[in-house]
């Protein structure tokens, strides 16, 4: 007898797409991929993204761009006019047999008065509503306009973590980077909540801040940082050497991010008398130091050499991808990458992650405007049953996650995990600790140095604390029976990390049969990069992120923050996929993520550009194509620093904001010249508007530039220092910093989660990072040890409570 195809997690799982813009459109894309059923409502005059094309392609009429086409495949699409009673019923009937509902501003349809998000949870409690919005649904900031861009600037993520150079303007991250991540933070807070609603309980409204999504995925927690160690993490933009770098025959990038491949770097150079172990100088400015050395050794290398050297010297590395290249990598074609979209042809990314034997669900034609209108208004649209419980608080209460992550993309995926109410255990050993507490510029000369790391403080609240020494037998034999009680396995090292302790699939479904493994590769596990040490640095170059993010005139500056909390958002994804199959099957999932893998997906706009319309998208320092004008402005007076870098973002989308803006700065004769009316027109003369804007704002103070244009209605931010983020009032007003106690580093703020919750929690964090080894004795005696046993055990170095190399000295 053949055996039964399985159906994909979320089959049966019906979404209402109310959404309008590049967020709701990847949160959705997401869940069809899980296979649940989208009906994607829009109005006559269809969804913008129809129309839109970053390079500027006609797109001819009656037919869709290339982006709309990947983001709304495998989804249904229905018409709506809000002005049509017959209409507004067909879409309640919808939400009234849906189980979930997506909503952002910009629609006709999400923003008539009955479907607001408030709305439509009141009328339809067992319905999950997920609002996207730019500062979320209350607040003061609730009303003010913001783009992508702006709100980089809020976040502190244009200057967060020094990308750039003294002598300019700081940089953003380009091609709207910020818009998936909030899609995919979307889509994991629907899978978490999705949990509670399986068992009877009642939907939630969840109200998603994008500015919140931006400070998670653009700045290294900076806020706890400051308030820990005194200082910000950095207080000048500075060009990573060797970074982006340019070789004999094109882009290379290899990075330097710990003391090891530093050193190493300067024997693959030819300078190994670089290398000073005592050095007082940090990494970077030994490297700053050497850097036109080191950048002469590249322009007299291939690319092939470099990358095939540094990986021999374990340095992460990697090519620095466009869309006219990354699909000829050698890389991305051994692994199938990219596929054919089915209804256009066109290259687009598969899917962010793999899984077997659960599966996801094909790639399906996106649909024509109203295609399944029709089928709708004659359906018998059955209304869900009412819940017979509340939502649960902790909706993933009750799972265990032996959490073997380190660094920052593993630790932020189990760290949601965490706030949401599993029980997650760190597993670290005392000769090899997570790589946060080593990499928080915290001398060893201090007590307790390995504790005080601001990183790992904030990253891992919440968590239980193990440690173990993987390569002693006893240590290996511990783990195993840890994994008998877990029901997800979750580590991001490099494939022969794991192969090397026998510690597979195959041998965790030995030990629990339904385990959940979840594999956080940079580059996969299979494929020529395989093995390749990988930071998020390398990991966005070697996706195109970097391509599109700094100067025309000048080699990419490394975005140097996304591609880790990227990557962990969706593993977070396929997790909560991969426990869903678990549900209705009762098997276990091997799920592989690599980290460039998400990445792809969030540049995905560069290879569908180029390969529908033969356009390369390009970086253009400030400016990008969805405003016009759109840049950064020095303002008047200094910075916290002492230094005239003070700026602000402004981004003009429509031509009633252009009109406001006119009329906020006084409107000048420059300003109310005739051709400037239109965004066309606007794109034609940037150059002269940045000009004069620049005049304008270099006279006044970056609060009263703010208050000017808000009140106007034009997106405008302040440039944050990142350390500055809890002066913001919205984010006050939301409870985003939540206090938390430190045994050894004393109360500090750290940032929590970028929703709210209706069925709450109110707070998220309930308990401290772990000390080293903080629960060892907690978790070993569950496992039956004894007292004498687990004494043992730290006597032969096989647990213990500080860094070997401690106690070695």
């Amino acid at each position: 007898m053949a055996e039964a195809k399985t159906e994909p997690p979320l089959t049966g799982y019906t979404v209402v797409d109310l959404s309008t813009g590049i967020a709701g459109a990847y949160c959705t894309r997401l869940l069809a991929d899980g296979g649940a059923d989208v009906v994607k409502v829009e109005p006559p005059e269809g969804d913008p993204l129809r129309s839109w094309s970053a390079s500027g392609a006609a797109i001819p009429p009656g037919r869709d761009g290339a982006l709309f086409s990947f983001l709304a495949g495998s989804k249904h699409g229905v018409v709506a006019d809000p002005a049509s009673r017959d209409d507004v019923e067909l879409v309640d009937r919808l939400l009234a047999a849906g189980d979930a509902a997506i909503w952002s501003p910009g629609s006709k349809v999400a923003e008539k008065q009955g479907f607001t998000p408030t709305a439509i949870h009141r009328r339809h409690p067992h319905l999950t509503v997920m609002s996207i919005t730019p500062f979320g649904l209350e607040g003061p900031w609730s009303d003010r306009a913001a783009t992508e861009f702006t709100l980089q600037a809020w976040s502190g993520g244009i200057v967060g973590l020094g990308r750039g150079e003294p002598d300019r303007a700081p940089v953003f991250v380009g091609g709207q980077a910020g818009d998936y991540l909030a899609g995919v933070y979307a889509s994991a807070a629907l899978l978490a909540a999705r949990r509670g609603q399986i068992s009877g309980g009642a939907g939630q409204l969840l109200d998603l801040s994008m500015l919140e999504t931006q400070i998670l995925g653009l700045t290294y927690y900076p806020v706890t940082y400051f308030e820990m160690r005194g200082r910000p993490w950095r207080d000048a933009r500075r060009v990573t050497v060797p970074g982006v770098a340019r070789a004999k025959d094109g882009l290379v990038d290899v990075g330097c991010g710990t003391a090891q491949q530093w050193f190493d770097l300067c024997a693959m150079v030819g300078h190994p008398e670089w290398i000073d172990e005592e050095s007082s100088l940090t990494i970077t400015e030994q490297a700053t130091l050497h850097a036109g050395e080191i950048y002469a050794w590249f322009e007299t290398n291939t690319v092939d050499d470099i990358l095939e050297l540094a990986t021999a010297f374990r340095i992460p590395n990697a090519p620095v991808a466009n869309g006219a290249n990354i699909a000829a990598l050698e890389h991305f074609r051994e692994r199938c990458s990219f596929v054919r979209n089915p209804r256009d042809g066109f290259l687009q990314p598969g899917h962010p992650y793999r899984m077997r034997p659960a599966r996801l669900q094909r790639p399906a034609p996106a649909p024509a405007l109203g295609e399944h209108t029709a089928r709708y208004r004659s359906a018998h649209l059955a209304p869900r049953p009412a819940p017979t419980a509340p939502a649960p608080r902790l909706p993933l209460n009750g799972i265990r996650v032996l959490d073997m992550t380190t660094f920052w993309a593993g630790p932020c995926c189990t760290h949601f995990l965490a706030m949401l109410g599993a029980e997650v255990i760190h597993v670290e050993s005392t000769r090899r600790p997570d790589g946060t507490r080593l990499i928080a510029g915290v001398p060893v000369t201090e007590n307790q140095w390995w504790e005080r790391s601001p990183i790992f403080a904030a990253l891992n609240t919440n968590k239980k604390g193990l440690t173990l020494d993987l390569q002693s037998r006893r240590g290996r034999e511990l783990l195993r029976r840890l994994i008998a009680t877990c029901d997800v396995i979750a580590e991001n090292f490099t494939p022969r990390v794991l192969d090397q302790i026998g510690l597979d699939f195959a041998a965790a479904q030995s030990i629990k049969p339904d385990v959940i493994m979840v594999r956080m590769p940079g580059f996969g596990l299979d494929g020529p990069w395989r093995d390749k040490p990988a930071f998020a640095y390398v990991i966005e170059s070697a996706a195109g992120v970097s391509w599109m993010t700094g100067y025309p005139d000048r080699i990419p500056y490394e975005p140097y923050s996304i591609g880790d909390p990227n990557a962990g958002m969706h593993s977070l994804n396929a997790l909560l996929l991969a426990l869903e199959h678990r549900r209705r099957t009762g098997q276990g999932v091997l799920v592989e993520a690599a980290m460039v893998d998400a990445a792809l997906s969030i540049s995905a706009e560069q290879i569908i550009e180029y390969s529908a319309y033969g356009a390369l998208l390009e970086r253009a320092g400030n400016r990008g194509p969805t405003a016009a004008p759109q840049n950064l402005y020095r303002s008047a007076g200094i910075d916290e620093f002492g230094r005239p870098d003070s700026w602000v973002a402004i981004a003009v989308v429509t031509d009633a904001q252009w009109k406001n803006l006119c009329g906020a700065i006084g409107s000048p004769s420059w300003a109310t010249d005739p051709s400037l009316v239109t965004a066309a027109g606007r794109r034609a003369h940037q150059d002269l508007i940045d000009e004069q804007l620049a005049a304008w704002c270099a006279q006044h103070s970056r609060d009263d530039i703010v208050a000017a244009l808000w009140e106007a209605g034009v997106p405008v931010a302040k440039v944050m220092q990142p350390h500055r983020q809890t002066e913001l009032d919205q984010l006050e007003f939301r409870g985003f910093f939540e206090e938390v106690d430190h045994p050894v580093c004393g109360p500090a703020r750290l940032s929590s989660v970028p929703m709210r919750f209706s069925g709450g929690p109110d707070t998220f964090h309930t308990r401290h990072a772990p000390l080293l080894g903080q629960h060892n004795r907690e978790l070993l005696t569950e496992l039956g040890l004894s007292e004498s046993e687990i004494a043992d055990l730290e006597a032969d170095g096989v647990i213990g409570r500080e860094p070997a190399m401690r106690a070695a000295t």
